[in-house]
């Protein structure tokens, strides 16, 4: 799984046209006020060595929900998804692709077409002091852990949100105790400030997600690690 706590606790589900009523912010915001509406909008695809980020049809719609449902998939979440929450959830990740020009992929391993599970950016909406921000994300099923996907379809998505979106900023944040997640993390070059770390306002305190470490990565800083100028 990923930096998703915004996505599973309904941000991505209700957060439609967010940005685009003036949420104000910092420079990542600000280079999202000027995306147009995109009704009807083709999701872009990106590939990599081993996948292909595409959108998501009708037939991932089982092994999404599967994946949702796995307790060891969702131990990092507030909570599993029954399948009328994953189908919804699957029906609002199209909706966002087109209010905001962003959103969540389908990951596609190239060799056999597995559906593995998916990535992309997500602009959540809790309170928080970081917040404004853009955020990427990713949720693998079992099958697919310990094979480098993660970090894989997570650069590509950070890829498409400095190079296409012109981000200033893309952070990334989990529960304390996902280090699995956190390793992702640092392998994407982004670092983590303790003083950043925060109260998930959405669950109550003692849950085992309320705590959440944050982590962040510069437009300077990806293109460093990229060695060229974008």
């Amino acid at each position: 799984r990923g930096s998703d706590e915004g996505i599973i606790n309904g941000q991505l589900v209700d957060r439609v046209g967010h940005y685009r009523q003036g949420y104000g912010g910092d420079g990542s915001v600000r280079a999202l006020a000027h995306l147009p509406h995109n009704p009807g909008m083709s999701v872009p695809e990106r590939t990599t060595e081993r996948l292909i980020l595409r959108a998501f049809t009708a037939a991932d719609r089982h092994p999404f929900a599967a994946m949702n449902a796995d307790r060891e998939v969702m131990t990092y979440m507030s909570r599993s998804l029954d399948r009328a929450a994953s189908d919804l959830f699957l029906a609002r990740i199209q909706e966002h692709w087109e209010a905001d020009g962003f959103g969540l992929w389908a990951i596609e391993r190239l060799d056999d077409g597995a559906f593995l599970g998916f990535a992309g950016l997500s602009a959540p909406s809790f309170k928080a002091p970081f917040m404004p921000a853009v955020e990427v994300g990713w949720r693998l099923a079992r099958t697919a852990w310990g094979h480098g996907y993660a970090t894989e379809a997570g650069a590509a998505a950070l890829d498409h949100g400095f190079e296409a979106l012109g981000l200033a900023e893309i952070v990334s944040f989990t529960a304390v105790g996902n280090e699995r997640s956190r390793r992702v993390m640092e392998r994407l070059g982004m670092t983590h400030d303790p003083a950043d770390d925060f109260e998930y306002p959405l669950v109550p305190s003692g849950h085992l997600v309320r705590r959440q470490v944050l982590y962040r990565l510069t437009r300077g800083t990806w293109i460093a690690r990229r060695g060229a100028p974008v």
